[in-house]
């Protein structure tokens, strides 16, 4: 069977089309159709992020692509998006069919949910700061993702250094700085998604 690859780009998407022959390909005097498959890939993005600590307090909100404003306040916002995540944490624990957290104290039940227009990602330390990035819908699991942003962008640039306090609003430039290179470095980054 020969199958030919044409591609075409139009700035926010790519149209991938593949067929035999224009969609018909000839077989032993006869033609007989052939499919033609098009799918459509939407350029990948990174919306926005959020850090909560155990308490439920925004230390860090970055945002990249986002759309659409809440409407709200950030404050606000802030609020909601972490009795959310401690509604949807707690439904997870209590309806898992298993026991999640058998072995030990880390919360893994809750990794991810998706709505018809984007993703939310959720990463959870053993000492309870979270991590929340919301993506479109192509990004797959990016649990690596998060624990990186963690442990070498938090952990190396507010942890352990002594002008930032764990409990409060992260201020510092640098660690905005490496978060920011660290998101437009990722592979489903783009900075005109669709």
């Amino acid at each position: 069977m020969c199958m030919a690859l044409s591609r075409q780009t139009d700035g926010s998407n790519r149209v991938y089309t593949i067929g035999g022959n224009g969609g018909r390909a000839k077989t032993g005097g006869g033609e007989k159709m052939k499919r033609s498959y098009t799918l459509l890939f939407f350029q990948m993005t990174v919306h926005n992020l959020y850090i909560f600590d155990r308490n439920g307090i925004c230390l860090h909100y970055s945002e990249w692509n986002r759309k659409k404003q809440a409407g709200i306040s950030k404050e606000e916002e802030f609020k909601l998006m972490y009795g959310m995540l401690f509604s949807i944490r707690s439904f997870v624990s209590k309806m898992s069919p298993v026991d999640m957290y058998p072995f030990h104290p880390r919360k893994d039940g809750f990794l991810a949910f998706q709505t018809s227009k984007y993703k939310l990602h959720y990463y959870e330390t053993p000492t309870g700061l979270k991590v929340v990035m919301n993506t479109d819908l192509g990004v797959g699991n990016i649990r690596d993702v998060l624990h990186q942003i963690y442990s070498c962008i938090y952990v190396d640039y507010v942890v352990k250094n002594p002008l930032c306090s764990l409990n409060e609003t992260i201020q510092s430039e640098l660690f905005r700085s490496k978060l920011d290179s660290f998101v437009r470095g990722l592979p489903f980054f783009s900075a005109r998604a669709g």
